[in-house]
């Protein structure tokens, strides 16, 4: 068996970590040298690192170490995306059962789109893909939900700074052109696909406010032999009560969430 490669100073950085979040008194620079039985100045150089990045802080009296803010920020971020899974997967099922085509959620990681969830229709032919599936940002339908809630001159940035690829014939790649549709789901609350993306593929999207600077988008895709104009047309309406659903229940669950703080 192939025997897995771990960068050394990211299993260190972790197992400090670790250490620090298991002490209530915070923990010396020597107690985490001894502990971990790493050399002093290997323990200083990560924790130096970690404190850069506010992943430490270091108390200035008793010159302990205890876990910084950015780590509540960074796990505060992941529990939100499960909380917006969990939220929206009942919604997702009632749209699918509606509609009888395949629902994607899927939240903005980094450059790309990243699928959060999936509820398949149940036809032989479909469109489906893995959870975890990566997307271009700028992906046609979910491309444009993203947007919307940006100011026209930010979104024309990034449209030019990103490009708009030719997937398709039917691909719009003129980012004038591209803006307006934009400014069209802004108005409208959703965007469309006319086998912009994928040929012979359409779908509909909404932007999602998943609290935060979460941006999370859900999604509709099917073949245009069934996914037709008269189908899309009752999916728009669909679609928006689908994301006053799922915002309603982001609101209840942080309003719980809050209520429940010690």
């Amino acid at each position: 068996m192939k025997k897995r490669y771990l960068a050394p100073s990211v299993k260190k950085a972790f197992d400090i970590l670790r250490e620090i979040s298991s002490s209530r008194e915070g923990m010396g620079l020597s107690d985490i040298a001894r502990t971990l039985k790493m050399a002093k100045s290997t323990a200083h150089g990560i924790t130096s690192i970690l404190e850069e990045l506010g992943a430490v802080v270091r108390d200035p009296i008793t010159r302990r170490y205890e876990l910084g803010l950015t780590l509540f920020e960074l796990g505060h971020r992941a529990y939100s995306q499960i909380d917006l899974r969990d939220i929206a997967r009942p919604v997702m099922e009632e749209v699918m059962e509606q509609v009888q085509e395949t629902v994607f959620l899927g939240m903005l990681h980094g450059e790309h789109m990243t699928i959060l969830d999936v509820v398949e229709c149940g036809h032989d032919f479909k469109i489906t893909s893995q959870i975890g599936t990566s997307i271009p940002f700028l992906a046609a339908a979910t491309g444009k939900a993203l947007l919307a809630s940006l100011e026209d001159s930010k979104a024309l940035e990034i449209i030019k700074s990103k490009g708009l690829p030719k997937y398709t014939e039917k691909s719009i790649t003129d980012p004038a052109l591209f803006l307006e549709e934009v400014k069209r789901v802004r108005l409208k609350g959703y965007a469309t696909d006319y086998e912009e993306y994928i040929s012979g593929v359409r779908a509909v999207a909404a932007p999602v406010n998943g609290g935060g600077n979460n941006r999370a988008v859900i999604w509709v895709v099917g073949f245009k032999a069934s996914l037709d104009d008269r189908k899309i047309e009752t999916l728009t309406s669909v679609i928006m009560e689908a994301v006053a659903a799922i915002e309603e229940g982001i609101k209840e669950q942080s309003a719980m969430k809050v209520g429940s703080f010690p």
